[in-house]
């Protein structure tokens, strides 16, 4: 079988909306998959502002903005499938996360799919969460039944986006784990210098690794848990912003330091044979810290999976929700059972 799927993905580093066009395939119990064309649309501090607002919104204005973002998302497509005069069978929408709290059974992610679904006038997918937080799992992570099926030659999968995450085989069973927040702090911590975020870990290179700062990081209990990992950003503005206030650092110094936090916490997990994607894998700061690792070895594949990874696995969701087929692993999320996740918009 044979599909065309566009991926969109939104994420809580909020640097814009990525759109790629896949192609999967299966031959012989087999996926193979190709990004053939991809871009992000990038937020303009306007709309990030918005987006930002809506965790302290009225529910009337949460729900008028989903829409107004759905249809954004539903205009940037099409025009990026007109651009590049794609045939296309479905798009599948990761959407843009707001609360998620699978402790308390909900997760939010905006981005209407009907209103993305009006705007490309084709069949889309979306809501992918919801299922396995109603089957008491975390909801996430998603990504690992992409993984598993479409780079299955690595033994382990790390991404370093807004939180560091890891995936790999064990006893069988996929295990999948948020590790630590990562580019979301890092980010943050950039906007105190007027920058987006820090470009190859310069910041972090300039400045000194603080031990106090670093244990009081390491301290934090979440680190000790063998629950089920999933992190927020409620979590990082619970957690880590007080502890990176109170310290009395400059900039440099936390960012510094932070990052150490991130590599120490990474290597605790990383064994044999690693991709690493993911916007922190453009930190050369990070990437030479984790390359330190004797049980590993760091492969950093070509740009278009670095930026597109999520964005493809998005897609291949929605391929494996169009099938049928489980998309959601409960080894992974610690729900009842695997799930089938996803709302079809179907167009006419």
């Amino acid at each position: 079988m044979f599909y065309r799927v566009i991926g969109l993905m939104s994420g809580t580093s909020l640097d814009g909306l990525d759109i790629a066009y896949c192609e999967f395939d299966k031959q012989n119990d087999r996926w193979t998959f190709e990004i053939k064309e991809a871009e992000t649309v990038r937020y303009d501090d306007k709309m990030r502002d918005k987006i930002r607002s809506m965790e302290t919104a009225s529910a009337d204005e949460l729900s008028e903005f989903s829409v107004e973002l759905g249809h954004y998302f539903g205009r940037m497509t099409r025009k990026f499938i007109e651009k590049k005069n794609l045939t296309v069978d479905f798009v599948s929408s990761h959407g843009q996360t707001i609360f998620h709290r699978p402790d308390k059974h909900y997760t939010t992610q905006i981005g209407d799919i009907s209103a993305i679904c009006a705007e490309v006038k084709t069949t889309c997918v979306g809501d992918f969460r919801s299922m396995d937080v109603a089957l008491g799992g975390q909801g996430a992570p998603l990504v690992p039944i992409g993984d598993r099926l479409l780079f299955s030659e690595y033994d382990c999968c790390l991404n370093l986006g807004g939180f560091s995450n890891i995936s790999y085989e064990k006893n069988g069973n996929r295990t999948a784990y948020d590790i630590c927040a990562c580019n979301m702090v890092l980010n943050h911590l950039a906007e105190e210098k007027g920058l987006a975020y820090d470009k190859n870990g310069q910041i972090a290179a300039s400045g000194q690794k603080d031990k106090a700062l670093l244990n009081a990081l390491n301290s934090l209990p979440f680190y000790k848990s063998r629950k089920a990992k999933s992190l927020g950003k409620e979590w990082v503005v619970a957690n880590i912003f007080p502890i990176l206030e109170q310290s009395g650092l400059n900039t440099e110094d936390k960012i510094c330091t932070y990052t150490h936090h991130i590599a120490e916490q990474i290597l605790v997990h990383l064994k044999g044979r690693t991709l690493v994607t993911g916007g922190g894998s453009y930190n050369r700061f990070l990437t030479d810290m984790l390359r330190k690792s004797q049980k590993s070895s760091i492969e950093i594949p070509d740009k278009i999976i670095i930026d597109y990874k999520e964005a493809l696995i998005f897609a291949f969701l929605g391929v494996l929700r169009m099938r049928n087929q489980a998309n959601c692993l409960s080894s992974v999320t610690g729900a009842k059972q695997d799930s089938c996740c996803g709302l079809v918009v179907q167009w006419i």
